[in-house]
């Protein structure tokens, strides 16, 4: 399949009291000089992809006349706060520096609170065509407690607001689990959503890492999370009950309308390839992963004095490449064939993992459909103990008759 296109934005008007992304307060004049900096590397990407010697890439590809790309994702931190005239010279960095595809599909996050009903339809005009709303709640007590600065009335706005700009395409994100939050307070915010009518939505459970400040204010305040058995519920109601409103789940936290399924993210679960762009930035391109420096004013004073950008890089293993795509296939509620995987990378995925899966076949956490692998509903609740599989197997690979 063709490229998809990553960009970070790590500029964030307020830091929420639990994330752990790569990003940091807005700074005007460090926006403006990576906004530069960025566009330079998009640009020089292109040329020296296209020419084998990506700091990242095997000299001698081979890679034809230009590279194809059909998404572009601007995320972060929180790309909104770039201006529009600052998004349409990323994007068409995007399209000078690779082939383009004429029906791409580009997306910017944004949080509710930073757009308008003018800046939204100059984003579309700039050539975005897919908007991804940080919603989180519907709820304003949650929202608080998120460290989230709009409100649920805000978020509604918002998507009424990205319709009447001309965004046929809205994704919206919940987070469910959150501390001292009741199974009926999520199942409202679910609904909230329903009536909004996203054409996609993200449902994530929440996760704390060590020193967010939202575990602080938990002990402080002696909020606890829901139960496990209580956050299994959430998950499957919301799942039932978006299927009712014409929603179909594709990926263990993604459902969406018919034909809405991101196509930036289908890369990352269906062994696709992509470049990232920016500091943080991942990419993955003709089995080698590299990645950028992380800290924002490092990356700019690096690509302004024409220095390396990559911090870690490494060429994948035919075995380590199937793993990953077994791994990440498995989140897609189709399921991966590691039939057609194991040929792809030379190895006897069934004869090689049989033993290993009968436990989760078993349990009916998945089943097996000729040479497919899929979770059951129960499954993705419990994903990670039957991908778990595919994580660290060093056995030597077994080459396909």
């Amino acid at each position: 399949m063709p490229l998809g296109l990553y960009l970070h934005v790590p500029f964030c008007s307020s830091i929420c009291h639990y994330c752990n992304f790569n990003r940091g307060l807005l700074d005007e004049a460090l926006k403006r000089r990576y906004v530069a900096a960025l566009e330079r590397e998009i640009r020089g990407a292109g040329t020296s992809l296209r020419a084998g010697s990506a700091e990242g890439v095997p000299v001698g590809q081979g890679f034809g006349p230009g590279l194809q790309a059909d998404t572009v994702y601007v995320g972060g931190g929180t790309p909104s706060l770039l201006d529009p005239a600052e998004v349409a010279r990323l994007v068409a960095a995007c399209a000078t520096a690779f082939e383009v595809s004429s029906d791409a599909e580009i997306t910017l996050e944004a949080n509710p609170e930073t757009v308008t009903p003018a800046r939204l339809a100059e984003y579309r005009a700039a050539g975005v065509n897919r908007v991804s709303l940080g919603v989180q709640s519907f709820r304003d007590e949650e929202l608080k407690r998120l460290g989230r600065i709009h409100d649920a009335a805000r978020a509604r706005a918002a998507v009424a607001e990205a319709r009447a700009a001309g965004f046929g395409n809205v994704s919206l994100d919940l987070m469910m689990w959150l501390p001292g939050q009741r199974v009926e307070q999520w199942e409202e915010s679910v609904e909230a959503l329903i009536e909004t009518r996203p054409d996609h939505a993200s449902l994530y459970l929440l996760e704390l890492y060590p020193n967010a400040p939202l575990r602080e204010e938990m002990a402080r305040a002696g909020w606890s999370l829901p139960p496990d058995e209580e956050a299994a519920r959430m998950y499957e109601w919301a799942m039932e009950r978006l299927e009712e409103a014409g929603y179909a789940q594709y990926e263990i936290s993604n459902v969406a309308q018919p034909g809405r399924q991101s196509r930036h993210n289908l890369k990352y679960w269906s062994d696709g390839e992509w470049l990232g762009f920016g500091c943080g930035a991942h990419s993955t391109f003709g089995g080698v992963r590299w990645k950028n420096v992380s800290a924002t004013s490092d990356y700019t004073a690096r690509v302004e004095r024409g220095g390396s950008i990559v911090t870690e890089r490494r060429e994948l293993t035919s075995i380590e490449r199937f793993q990953e795509a077994a791994f990440t296939g498995l989140r897609l509620t189709e399921g991966v064939d590691l039939g057609a995987l194991g040929r792809r990378y030379g190895v006897d995925a069934w004869a090689r993992y049989r033993e290993d899966l009968a436990p989760s076949l078993q349990a009916g956490l998945a089943v097996r459909e000729g040479g497919r692998l899929r979770l059951t509903r129960r499954g993705l609740l419990l994903a990670n103990e039957v991908m778990a599989v595919f994580v660290g197997d060093v056995r030597p690979s077994s080459t396909v008759k």
